[in-house]
């Protein structure tokens, strides 16, 4: 995150081999820095970032990096108020508005490929790149391409792990639509993250307390996606077991415990695995890091294809690993 000539001017602070004013030599490298950022927590993650530590806050007399941090925001004139300024707040209702955009946006074509390919759901999840324009927009290169096939690539899961007969693929068509749906939530729980990571980021007073405060937001993002997806699966399943009840004789328990019945374990896990990838690719891509967003779908993808859900749940777990760090910084909340 350096920038603005004095290159290598960190590492000769942090050897005390810098004369006269210290501060000013870290303050040339990471001009660019300094510049850009909207608060001194923004400069100190920086700093951390490019292994600037206390060693160094100490040579430019300060008790820690945040300190210095406070002196290199106040002596650096911001860039530009429309180049640097964070955006205003969303309201609730205007996050639940974008969701609900990206639901239909994102299940309409899929709905309309299952009824033109007479319920196939290979057919469905072909759609798939259509339908999530809205949550893969962003970036036009080739960051950005890898993000929406990483995302189309997703949507795929449900029929490339389902084989046999009209009613598994009836199961599977029900398990795509809702994942669809899900794109909805997904892209609220983005939007809600990054807006609690703004007001964190005004209102704490270091680094350390920063991060304090985002420790818990991203478990709470993630289940909140995770249950809206295990509501919106549950409810495609019971519509599909009251319009095609499986053949045979009845079964006891009634709809709710035949709508639950109706996928098999490996599918419900596989569902779950599916949402963890898709609520993690849109969180990292709207915190800036989308080629690392589309890498994690794409591997996602073909691992769940090829040995559901335990290959996609490892890829998960990894891609879960990554983000907990990369979205606790301030920079990913501008």
């Amino acid at each position: 995150m350096a920038g603005g000539g004095g290159a290598g001017v960190g590492e000769a602070v942090r050897s005390g081999e810098v004369s006269g004013d210290p501060v000013r030599e870290v303050m040339a490298e990471y001009r660019l820095l300094c510049e850009r950022a909207v608060d001194p927590l923004e400069i100190a993650a920086g700093l951390e970032e490019a292994g600037l530590g206390p060693a160094v806050a100490a040579r430019c007399r300060h008790a820690d990096l945040f300190s210095l941090a406070e002196e290199l925001y106040a002596r650096v004139p911001r860039r530009p108020p429309a180049e640097a300024a964070a955006g205003p707040e969303e309201s609730w209702q205007r996050r639940c508005g974008a969701a609900a955009r990206t639901a239909v946006a994102a299940v309409l074509p899929c709905a309309a490929a299952v009824s033109l390919g007479g319920g196939r759901p290979v057919l469905a999840a072909a759609a798939v790149p259509l339908a999530f324009v809205p949550v893969a927009a962003g970036p036009s290169g080739p960051a950005g391409r890898l993000r929406r096939a990483g995302v189309a690539a997703l949507l795929l899961v449900p029929s490339a792990v389902t084989a046999g007969g009209p009613g598994e693929r009836r199961v599977a068509v029900a398990l795509v639509l809702a994942a669809a749906l899900s794109a909805g939530s997904a892209q609220w729980a983005a939007r809600w993250f990054r807006q609690v990571g703004r007001g964190h980021l005004g209102a704490a007073a270091t680094l350390a307390e920063f991060r304090s405060r985002m420790r818990p937001v991203l478990p709470v993002a993630l289940a909140l996606h995770l249950a809206v997806l295990a509501v919106l699966t549950f409810a495609a399943l019971a519509v599909l077991t009251a319009l095609a009840p499986r053949p045979g004789p009845g079964h006891g328990g009634g709809l709710l415990q035949l709508a639950v019945e109706r996928a098999g374990p490996a599918q419900w896990a596989g569902q779950g695995v599916l949402g963890l990838l898709l609520v993690l690719t849109v969180l990292l891509a709207g915190c800036g890091r989308t080629g690392a967003a589309g890498l994690g779908a794409l591997a996602g993808a073909a691992g769940a294809a090829v040995s559901a859900p335990f290959a996609g749940g490892a890829v998960a777990l990894a891609l879960l690993v990554y983000a907990w760090p990369v979205l606790a910084r301030p920079e990913a909340h501008r």
